[in-house]
């Protein structure tokens, strides 16, 4: 061990004086992970993750005395591994101080990986994490999901879906936008007040993010075209605020295969949860509503009133749902059911299996038509 090592100064140089250094020869190594690099890269660097230092450098620099400059995110790993490639005899190697981050901020020569500059700058807090990555971004990029309501719900899943990059979003909803949704109906603006819900809410997610395809349905989700509706998706969710809706959507999710991500709200309270029929142990909507209950005992926002901030919070655990679902990460809420109390600021989770006999998925269930489905919410 050398008993006088460097000090941390000579193991850094600055972005700009590293560019010099590589026009004069130098090789400049980005040493984070390959789905990283594929967010963008610069120019002339040759990607080796740091791990991979002690197995592979003496392919790319066969002579320990040619000079490596390091780069990575921010210029943590890149010291760690000009440390490591010093320990292997390569006494020229550096740290690029502030990593690609400093390099960007100066306008350095950059080249695009697997996704466009647009994307890899809006999308950069998804790309450094693990989970998500270039990969990752480039299957929200493909993911199509339908939205059923414009309204509460609707609002923060379709702001939030939106600015994560859901490639396409289909908007279902027949009303127009009025005075008294803007109190929790956030995608919505006064000057908006008039327009069909489907229309004010593209205008805000275009403005939000334009690479985002929104299509627009306006009209009431019905026996004769929730099928229609719905399929050519991934997913569906809902953020209806009726009972005939989510019976149509629950029986077109069972038949078509797709995945249904369940919220609701009511004065101060709210719940979550997946339905997801792909899977054996999942339950449908009806398991845990095999029959709709009375309109005393489920009155709607209008008739009982409903805390402002309360779409927003399961709008959006609907919407981490969704996200969960596309990117095949973490544990969907598939057989539980999240409920939130507002007042007591607590969350709770229920257990909620699978019912052999609902009568939307159970063994002996049979499918007689969505129009019997929208007469059991009418009797």
């Amino acid at each position: 061990m050398n008993p006088n090592p460097d000090p941390a100064d000579t193991l850094e140089i600055d972005a700009a004086a590293a560019l010099e250094r590589q026009h004069g020869g130098a090789l400049l190594l980005d040493v984070r992970e390959d789905d990283e690099r594929a967010g963008g890269y610069a120019s002339g660097s040759f990607g080796l993750p740091r791990g991979e230092i002690e197995r592979r450098i003496a392919d790319l620099a066969p002579s320990r005395d040619r000079e490596i400059l390091a780069i990575c995110a921010s210029g943590a790993r890149s010291l760690l591994a000009a440390k490591t490639l010093r320990g292997l005899g390569y006494a020229n190697a550096r740290s690029v101080r502030g990593g690609h981050a400093r390099w960007r901020q100066l306008g350095l020569p950059m080249e695009h990986g697997a996704l466009d500059a647009d994307a890899t700058e809006r999308y950069a807090r998804h790309l450094v994490l693990p989970e998500v990555g270039v990969a990752g971004q480039q299957k929200l990029a493909r993911a199509r999901v339908v939205l059923v309501g414009a309204g509460g719900l609707g609002a923060p899943i379709a702001l939030y879906l939106a600015a994560a990059g859901v490639g396409t979003l289909t908007l279902v909803d027949d009303d127009v936008v009025e005075r008294s949704n803007l109190q929790r109906q956030v995608i919505h603006a006064d000057a908006r007040i008039g327009e069909p819900k489907v229309d004010s809410a593209r205008t805000a997610l275009n403005a939000l993010n334009p690479g985002v395809h929104v299509e627009t349905v306006r009209e009431r989700l019905r026996a004769a075209n929730v099928e229609a509706i719905v399929r050519g998706h991934d997913l569906v969710v809902d953020g209806a605020d009726n009972f005939p809706t989510r019976y149509l959507l629950s029986a077109a999710s069972v038949r078509l295969g797709l995945p249904l991500v369940y919220g609701a709200v009511h004065r101060f309270s709210g719940q979550v949860s997946v339905f997801d029929p792909r899977r054996a142990d999942s339950p449908c909507y009806r398991c845990l509503f095999p029959q709709p209950p009375s309109a005393a005992d489920a009155p709607n926002c209008s008739e009982a009133g409903v805390l402002g901030v309360m779409p927003g919070i399961v709008g959006l655990l609907q919407a981490n749902e969704v996200l969960k679902l596309v990117l095949g990460v973490g544990e969907p809420l598939v057989g539980r059911l999240l409920c939130h109390d507002a007042l007591a600021g607590t969350f709770r989770e229920l257990r909620l299996p699978r019912d052999p006999y609902c009568p939307g998925c159970g063994t002996a269930a049979t499918f007689s038509g969505y129009e019997d489905v929208a007469r059991i919410c009418a009797a």
